[in-house]
């Protein structure tokens, strides 16, 4: 075999490993995307290139990894669905107290599952990796609690931080992180619709977010500010 030969031959063996390293790492891209959904976009705009956005993903799921998230027993579910349901009826005379009960309630669920809550960022952080399409609402309602103590939010708005935190407490009773809830269920879909007046957080809530056992919180009272 002559040198000419054998140079081709490197030539197209590395050029086929590039392509394939190329298509591999355009993979795991399109993996982080779709799995992450906005919260990949929002990291990849914060960190200021694509490379960097996912390496921060990776480092968030590496140290998930060395958590111990554990899933809530029936009796724990129970008990965390009727503090909702105290917490949601005190929204009816109460707004502004409904929503700090409800951040109080969603951060007791996270510490009981295993999430350190002492950072509000990181704990938003930590979240992303299980429940990527409501930790984006989690922080559109702390946003809501910190402009209604300036004065700034309306009846409407902690109606919505309402919505947000029902969200993101019915996908903290699921056990996501193990693999073991929605796997029969289709994809969820992120809050997308309004909140009915009339019809309350319960009825807004019931359409489109996933929860871990509807007939078991169908019940609760409306919330009409």
């Amino acid at each position: 075999m002559g040198l000419a030969t054998i140079i081709i031959i490197a030539i197209a063996v590395v050029a086929v490993v590039a392509i394939g390293f190329y298509a591999w790492q355009r993979h795991q891209s399109q993996a982080l995307a779709v799995h992450y959904g906005p919260e990949y976009e929002r990291v990849v705009s914060e960190t200021g290139s694509r490379q960097r956005g996912e390496a921060e993903l990776r480092r968030r799921e590496e140290r998930l990894e060395h958590l111990d998230i554990r899933p809530l027993s029936a009796q724990q579910q129970s008990e965390y669905q009727r503090q909702w349901r105290a917490t949601q009826a005190r929204f009816v005379d109460d707004p502004a107290g409904a929503i700090g009960d409800a951040d109080v309630l969603v951060e007791d669920v996270m510490k009981t599952r295993g999430y350190p809550v002492s950072d509000f960022d990181q704990r938003a952080a930590d979240l992303s990796v299980h429940h990527p399409r409501v930790v984006d609402n989690y922080r559109a309602a702390r946003d809501i609690a910190r402009r209604h103590r300036r004065g700034d939010a309306t009846t409407e708005d902690l109606r919505m931080a309402m919505v947000y935190y029902r969200g993101l407490f019915d996908d903290l009773l699921e056990d996501r992180e193990h693999g073991v809830a929605g796997a029969e269920r289709a994809v969820e879909r992120p809050i997308e619709r309004s909140v009915d007046r009339a019809a309350g957080v319960e009825r807004a809530a019931d359409r489109g977010i996933a929860r871990p056992d509807d007939r078991a919180i169908r019940n609760d009272g409306e919330v009409r500010p």
